[in-house]
């Protein structure tokens, strides 16, 4: 019985990403779900990203979170397009929380859809949002070995971001390790070096994203 509850579980959210997919793609945008332990630095890459592409893409953002509004009003001191969606205590946003969360937003204005999911890499990565990239942001403080203990996020990465190696110097982080270990459970994955402090990476990150855009504009 409780296999079963599962597979109605997982089948009623498949169902309603498969409807968030077809309305995303009917409106030409670009979805991605930023995936992380809390404190990898999510909500920091998020407003270096809107800077970086501010005037040249129209950008929304769903900000998801157990409880509070903290990193939602940081976010729309940059943008107006945020909805801040509060879980209450569940680990993961669902396909349901994104469809009821998106019909606050312009979607026909924008490009690019910006999901952070709540700060886990567990329970988010078995739930499809409809999104077109699942993006992994780990980072140098959290030690080199997420990929060897949460392997399922590592695997359905589509982007590996390695956040805060400013921090690289003054730590024992062993990035051979780390790459080692995510090339061994999914080879197609790139993995890319940023710091949201220093700058470091994030033109490699904005590169890839304009390219995943106009990939999806030219399907």
């Amino acid at each position: 019985m409780k296999i079963d509850i599962i597979e109605n579980v997982l089948k009623y959210n498949k169902s309603h990403a498969e409807k968030n997919r077809k309305l995303f793609e009917e409106n030409n945008v670009m979805v991605l779900n930023l995936l992380s332990s809390p404190g990898a630095g999510k909500t920091s890459l998020i407003i270096e990203t809107l800077k970086r592409l501010d005037g040249k893409r129209n950008i929304g953002v769903i900000e998801g979170d157990i409880s509070s509004t903290y990193d939602a009003k940081k976010i729309q001191k940059f943008i107006p397009d945020v909805v801040q969606i509060n879980t209450g205590g569940t680990c993961h946003l669902n396909a349901t929380m994104i469809s009821s969360a998106v019909k606050k937003l312009m979607i026909k204005n924008l490009d690019i859809l910006i999901i952070e999911n709540v700060g886990n890499l567990i329970c988010p990565v078995g739930f499809d949002l409809g999104e077109d990239y699942k993006i992994v942001v780990s980072s140098v403080n959290e030690g080199d070995d997420k990929p060897v203990k949460y392997p399922p996020a590592f695997v359905k990465g589509d982007l590996i971001l390695l956040n805060k190696i400013d921090l690289l110097d003054i730590s024992d982080f062993n990035i051979d390790f780390f790459g080692r270990k995510i090339k061994k459970l999914n080879p197609d994955s790139e993995i890319v070096k940023i710091s949201c402090k220093t700058g470091n990476g994030l033109d490699r990150w904005i590169s890839w994203i304009e390219k995943a855009v106009s990939f999806k504009c030219n399907k």
